[in-house]
C-alpha cells in the first residue's frame, strides 16, 4: 500500500504544493510547527532516508536548500531549520522549520491552526520564490 505522501506525489490526496520536479516535491506540513513549515520528499518512495541512493540524499538536500531559499523570502525567520526524524509516515522527509529560536523546532508543541486560505496563499507565495 503506498505511503500517504506517495499518494500526495501521485495527487490522489491534495497537498499544498510549493516545489517540484520529476524527482522530488515539496509541500506544506498540513499540521505546521510554525508557519511556513514544509516537507520535502523524493517521489519514490524510501521509508528510511539513509536508505536513499547516495546520489538521491545528495540532489534532495539540493532541493531542499532550494526550497529553504524560497521560504526565506516570504516567512520572516532568522534561519530555516531542517530535521529528519522518520517515523510519523513511512516514506523518506525533510522537515523545512522557519526559527526564530530553538523552540520553533520542539515537535513535542502545539501546532499552529491555519485557514485553507492561508494554506493556499502562502503555498503560492512560496512557490513564486522557488529557482
Amino acid at each position: 500500500m503506498p505511503s500517504l505522501f506517495s499518494r500526495i506525489a501521485q495527487d490522489e490526496i491534495p497537498a499544498y504544493k510549493v516545489a517540484e520536479d520529476d524527482r522530488f516535491l515539496a509541500f506544506l506540513d498540513i499540521s505546521p510547527l510554525v508557519r511556513g513549515h514544509v516537507l520535502v520528499i523524493p517521489k519514490k518512495e524510501i521509508d528510511y532516508i539513509f536508505d536513499l541512493e547516495p546520489e538521491t540524499l545528495s540532489d534532495l538536500m539540493l532541493f531542499a536548500q532550494r526550497v529553504a531559499r524560497a521560504i526565506e523570502n516570504v516567512v520572516p525567520c532568522k534561519r530555516i531549520g531542517i530535521a529528519v526524524i522518520g517515523l510519523e509516515v513511512p516514506h523518506a522527509h525533510v522537515h523545512l522549520v522557519p526559527l526564530q529560536s530553538l523552540h520553533d523546532l520542539d515537535f513535542s508543541r502545539p501546532r499552529v491552526q491555519m485557514t485553507k486560505a492561508e494554506f493556499t496563499d502562502l503555498a503560492a507565495a512560496i512557490s513564486v520564490k522557488f529557482i
